[in-house]
């Protein structure tokens, strides 16, 4: 590498290396490991603000949208909405979780029954496959353990839900 001589009252014989030379801080795959390490980090905290935790799909009852294998990051802190995808403890069977689209909100009449203002009506995508509302009722909102946000598993269906 070639030095330059600054000339100057202050600067007087001494040598240093080019600016561009002095910019650089190690090798590119650093400072992109240096990088994703950061990204990490902060969306790690954002999921774990978001009260986040993982699953796995077993049944077939929400196909073609969620297929057995799935891995889902699924937010306990998300707001429930009409359409969105909720796991949700059987209210029959403490400890039994359930994937399931919300088809109504407190106030919805659904199937001839108005839900109360704690209450939600949950169904499978699949109805030949499902136990949902359609055979246990609405479900106390107390029961949802959060929303879906996406699969991370496998690769090629990687994203939003």
């Amino acid at each position: 590498m070639r030095s330059q001589t600054y000339h100057g009252a202050r600067n007087a014989g001494i040598r240093r290396r080019p600016r561009a030379a002095r910019r650089r801080r190690g090798s590119a795959p650093a400072r992109a490991a240096v990088a994703a390490a950061g990204i990490a980090a902060v969306a790690m905290a954002a999921l774990r603000r978001a009260d986040a935790f993982r699953l796995a799909v077993e049944g077939g009852s929400m196909a073609p949208a969620l297929e057995p294998g799935d891995w889902l990051v699924v937010l306990g802190a998300a707001r429930v909405g009409l359409g969105s995808i909720v796991v949700a403890e059987h209210p029959d069977r403490p400890g039994f979780e359930l994937v399931k689209r919300v088809a109504g909100l407190p106030g919805d009449v659904v199937e001839g029954r108005t839900l109360g203002p704690d209450e939600l009506w949950l169904v499978g995508d699949r109805a030949e496959a499902s136990t949902d509302s359609r055979s246990f009722g609405a479900v106390p909102r107390a029961c949802v353990r959060g929303v879906v946000a996406f699969r991370y598993w496998p690769a090629a269906r990687f994203g939003p839900v």
